[in-house]
């Protein structure tokens, strides 16, 4: 100590000392900007919920949301697609997973990246190009098949328009949750198992049937949570396909009570069962997927051997492409052929192929360049002041810096919970009065991306956190830096890579976000996401095909690079905590 203070000058030994140290006031801005962040806009919904038109409490809003049909049918109809969504994406993923992980299925590591390739394309844009795919009488397979067939003009093989054609279609961009939850549960199983068992004489049906099956339940039951889950808060695919067929979902119902007359009220109460049951399946999932222990016990065990499949190698790769394409070979090439032919209807070829969609959408189209500026104002704020509050959140509560540090924990997480259509509605209860009249601004859609995008950004900062010793930043504190300091000193450049992922990842998703910024939006802050679902009102499905193929090239180059970076991350860790 007395050596490293005889190498530093004394006037700046003086001037350090004479320092203020803000770490705590800063810490604590933290602590009160994420509680009114969540607990605002969460606190006015249940005002809301709990209240008349005129400000008076009562439990009628409730009494309409159970007895009016109006409501009661969205909640049905939710109800229905949740499960539905459920077990069909489990009916696929299941034998999926196990076909990659497990047997010598050609092809495997190929599946497994178109899988995690489909989750880039954002589940509305996906509901818009099965529109163009399979809409009764203008759908490309409807035609194909009419031609093929001589089948009349108004007979039709698809009809997406259905309860039925919303279910594949949410679940087309929901089962590779499922799918990556149960190949990482198999590729995890201990091949020993296995072995006993067919050492014993059971056969290869018989061993999946006592063993790989019964150790991989709980996290397939959690997968089947998971798709329930994203079934239920799903906006953009139903307000797509559900509303054109004459139905509501709970979320495209709450959308619906914004329209005029807006009822703010019911939209809240409508919104408090959805917020409910999204926490409770979130526990459910996290006490299933917390119940590891029960099925294998410490030790290293071996790699499971792969099944031979034999003669039905290469069909199982045939069931695998075929799954994968129809979230990804079938929309993409109906959303390249809507965007550059001069009939969407028609196929594309030389005699069709135009540029006009191209030129009308970023030439001619007024909404665009400002909805693309907004786009990228907003995910580079995002991703940075995001970025900033997670990892100072990630430092407090790996840290342990103030009082309550777990609390603080749960509250940057707890947006995981919070509907995106819901926490749209809290901020528009919360900001459309004084003293914070937000609404019509950019700013109520920065905070709604921020809350939307922290919970993944500090988890993943959290965990890069456990990389870095605490005692490099003991040191620099003992040298006389302050906790703010040593965090921007020490910590943030052991973190740099972590940080450039993150930063990626979020702005990823605010290109993606729809169901928050389709409630807070107005005519001077649309984002592309919601110029794509305004766009569906007039029917210029070229720029909708347009628009759709540049968010996901966008969100594709972005993801490469956060990617490239997370890879480099990981491969710099060890080097940095053993210097």
């Amino acid at each position: 100590m007395a050596v490293a203070d005889a190498k530093i000058p004394r006037s700046a030994r003086d001037d350090r000392r004479r320092l203020i140290d803000l770490s705590g006031p800063a810490l604590a801005a933290v602590v009160a900007l994420l509680a009114v962040m969540i607990v605002l806009p969460m606190g006015w919904l249940v005002v809301y919920a709990f209240a008349t038109k005129d400000g008076q409490a009562t439990l009628g809003n409730f009494v309409t949301l159970f007895t009016d049909p109006s409501f009661v049918d969205p909640l049905l109809a939710t109800l229905l697609l949740s499960v539905s969504v459920s077990g069909l994406c489990c009916l696929v993923a299941a034998p999926m997973g196990w076909l990659a992980a497990r047997t010598d299925m050609p092809l495997a590591r190929t599946v497994r990246t178109l899988v995690m390739a489909s989750l880039v394309t954002p589940p509305f844009v996906g509901a818009v190009a099965w529109e163009m795919l399979a809409a009764p009488n203008s759908g490309l397979l409807n035609q194909l098949w009419r031609l093929v067939t001589g089948a009349p003009s108004d007979e039709a093989l698809f009809d997406i328009y259905t309860m039925q054609g919303l279910i594949f279609a949410i679940a087309c961009y929901t089962f590779p949750y499922v799918f990556i939850l149960v190949a990482n549960a198999l590729d995890r199983m201990p091949g020993e198992l296995e072995d006993a068992s067919s050492m014993l004489g059971a056969g290869t049906w018989a061993t999946a049937r006592r063993i790989t099956i019964p150790l991989a339940l709980p996290t397939l039951l959690a997968g089947a949570l998971v798709a329930f889950l994203q079934a239920l808060n799903q906006f953009g695919s139903p307000a797509i396909l559900a509303i054109p067929a004459g139905f509501h979902t709970l979320t495209t119902k709450i959308w619906s009570l914004f329209q005029f007359p807006p009822k703010p009220e019911l939209a809240a109460a409508t919104s408090l069962p959805l917020l409910l049951l999204t926490v409770a399946l979130l526990r459910s999932q996290a006490a299933i997927l917390g119940r590891r222990g029960y099925a294998v016990l410490g030790g290293k065990y071996g790699a499971p051997r792969p099944i031979r499949l034999g003669a039905w190698r290469w069909a199982a790769a045939a069931f695998a492409l075929l799954v994968l394409a129809m979230p990804l070979f079938l929309p993409y090439a109906a959303l390249i052929n809507t965007a550059f032919s001069r009939i969407s209807s028609q196929l594309l070829g030389p005699e069709t192929f135009t540029l006009h969609n191209v030129v009308f959408t970023f030439w001619q189209l007024s909404s665009t360049l400002p909805a693309l500026q907004n786009t990228f104002l907003l995910a580079t704020a995002t991703a940075t002041l995001g970025g900033v509050l997670a990892l100072l959140i990630a430092y407090i509560v790996a840290r342990q810096a103030v009082v309550g540090h777990r609390i603080l924990g749960f509250l940057a997480t707890s947006p995981l919970a919070i509907p995106g259509i819901v926490l749209g509605v809290g901020l528009f209860l919360a900001y459309t009065r004084p003293p914070l009249t937000l609404y019509g601004t950019l700013w109520i859609l920065l905070i709604a991306f921020i809350t939307v995008e922290l919970p993944q950004a500090y988890q993943q900062l959290g965990s890069a956190f456990h990389s870095v010793h605490p005692e490099l930043e003991e040191a620099s504190r003992m040298l006389g830096a302050t906790r703010l300091r040593a965090l921007k000193d020490i910590t943030a450049p052991l973190l740099r890579s972590a940080a450039i992922a993150t930063w990626c990842f979020i702005f990823v998703g605010v290109i993606r976000e729809l169901s928050a910024a389709v409630i807070l939006f107005t005519s001077e802050t649309k984002v592309l996401s919601v110029l794509i679902f305004d766009l569906k009102e007039s029917g210029d499905v070229g720029a909708i095909a347009v628009l759709s193929l540049t968010m996901v090239i966008l969100t594709t180059v972005v993801i490469v690079i956060a990617n490239r970076i997370g890879g480099a991350y990981e491969a710099r860790v060890p080097t940095r905590v053993g210097a």
